[in-house]
């Protein structure tokens, strides 16, 4: 918890019903406490304390608190569901005949039966506006689904088998007023279809050796053409396919590890300490639960697309929620960053033929990306109850499904954000940069010496390396030419570089 939490404070809202309930759930990224003083928020990285005075304490009733998280809060739907699952539903059905209209008892209504999987004796409602699942003031929301019954527009991300959420934060907010896709298009306007053709093989080939390096892993010559040709063949890649992503995986891991389907066995992310002790990092769903998890993550992946939601954040909630899930033994964290891929190209959010090499990016700083995977496992490590087998084999031995199906996935797609924007400022920049003033400098070379074009590029590339110069050692590689040519193709490649720079 915030550093603020451990004052004392009233929880209220969704902090209050965890607490009062009992409920095994992560806390919310968005906790609401009733504190002496002003009305404030406090912003702790993407998780929220909101600070309320003592006048807005909604009573001690879970009705109460339910209808104070649904007028305030964004919605934690872990906390909701779980909510859900612990009440009384009687509750509910006495709440309802009070308050047969009201917005709030009809959204509780809505998640009830969602949630909860059973039906409460209430008739349908037949007459006033529909109330939205979700605020979209508050929430990224999908494209509504009316459920007459409550009279409740569904726009939530995914459904009762998957649905991640995602706060609209300040972070957000500004990243998507940034307009990095347009960013993106403008560069690639800058240079001519050959230059452009030229840095988008390197950067394919650059994402590819990225992501296997993230792994640990240098793919052969053969494994990462495999890749490259998936990358490119992302835009029409089918995400409602189980078979298609099984044979993904088949093409981009080791043989021996390739998958016949989802994996039927208990899978964990860690690390071998000392030789011969297991850290564990992240204990991943229980292998009964995957199908049921798959299944819901490409309904949920289909909606983000039909939905049109925000192309970076729809990327994120689907790409974090496969990896999350690991449905495979091998491989999980290369797919995972192909569909980051898969769904910006599907979206025509990366330009035509383009690919962020958004593996680079990550690479580049390791420890975001681990702190990002984090604040999802982290969170769900105290609600998990496993040990080792006496032949070494890790046993869940609680229901931890709904700890992956219902998730807040705000810190990741901030995340992802972060990185979109500085491959295409660093990464797409400098590899178009590189190509355009590497060809000037052809050109400009061969205007002294008509060269051999594996003789020229080598000469520009040590130049290119050297500041624009032949390192001294490297001059006798160039035996044939003069001086006066080193010097005045030397020229050439610097200025090449200042047109750049220019």
């Amino acid at each position: 918890m915030p550093n603020t939490v451990a004052r004392d404070l009233e929880p209220i809202g969704q902090s209050w019903l965890r607490r009062e309930l009992g409920l095994s759930v992560p806390p919310a990224g968005s906790e609401s406490y009733v504190v002496a003083g002003a009305r404030r928020t406090e912003v702790h990285g993407s998780n929220v304390v909101e600070l309320y005075p003592r006048t807005y304490t909604p009573g001690s009733t879970v009705v109460a608190h339910l209808r104070f998280a649904f007028r305030h809060e964004p919605l934690d739907l872990g906390v909701i569901a779980a909510t859900m699952k612990a009440i009384d539903p009687a509750v509910l059905e006495v709440w309802l005949q009070s308050e047969p209209t009201g917005a709030s008892s009809r959204r509780a209504w809505f998640f009830f039966e969602l949630f909860a999987g059973r039906t409460l004796d209430a008739p349908d409602v037949k007459v006033g506006n529909y109330a939205e699942a979700l605020d979209p003031a508050k929430h990224f929301v999908a494209e509504r689904r009316n459920s007459p019954r409550h009279r409740v527009a569904d726009n939530l991300l995914g459904d009762s088998s998957l649905c991640p959420t995602v706060r609209r934060t300040a972070r957000l907010e500004a990243q998507i007023a940034a307009r990095i896709d347009q960013e993106a298009r403008a560069l690639a306007g800058r240079y001519d279809p050959v230059t452009l053709a030229r840095a988008v093989s390197y950067l394919y080939t650059k994402e590819t050796r990225s992501s296997f390096a993230i792994e640990g892993e240098t793919p052969t010559p053969a494994r990462t053409e495999r890749f490259v040709s998936a990358l490119r063949a992302a835009p029409d890649f089918d995400l409602g396919d189980a078979g298609a992503l099984v044979r993904l995986q088949r093409e981009i891991v080791d043989p021996r590890y390739a998958a016949g389907g989802w994996r039927t066995v208990q899978t964990f992310v860690g690390e071998t300490v000392g030789g011969y002790r297991e850290k564990i990092h992240f204990i991943c769903p229980r292998p009964e639960a995957v199908p049921g998890l798959m299944a819901g993550w490409m309904r949920l992946t289909r909606r983000l697309l039909d939905s049109r939601v925000e192309p970076v954040i729809a990327a994120a909630v689907s790409a974090f929620a496969f990896v999350f899930i690991h449905p495979f033994e091998d491989g999980n964290g290369r797919l995972h960053r192909f569909l980051i891929h898969a769904m910006l190209a599907r979206q025509g959010f990366s330009p035509p033929e383009i690919v962020f090499p958004v593996s680079a990016a990550i690479l580049r700083d390791r420890r975001s990306y681990d702190a990002a995977l984090e604040s999802f496992s982290h969170t769900l490590s105290p609600f998990v109850s496993w040990r080792w087998t006496s032949d070494q084999a890790l046993i869940v031995e609680n229901d931890t499904d709904n700890l992956y199906r219902y998730f807040d996935a705000t810190a990741q797609a901030e995340y992802l954000y972060d990185r979109v924007a500085d491959t295409v400022r660093q990464d797409i920049k400098e590899e178009l940069g590189f190509v355009a003033t590497f060809d000037r400098a052809l050109a400009g070379i061969r205007d002294v010496v008509d060269m051999p074009d594996r003789r020229a590029s080598l000469f520009v590339r040590l130049c290119l390396q050297n500041g624009g110069r032949l390192a001294g050692g490297r001059r006798t590689s160039f035996a044939e030419l003069t001086d006066a040519e080193i010097a005045a193709m030397e020229a050439a490649v610097r200025g090449a570089m200042a047109g750049e720079a220019g």
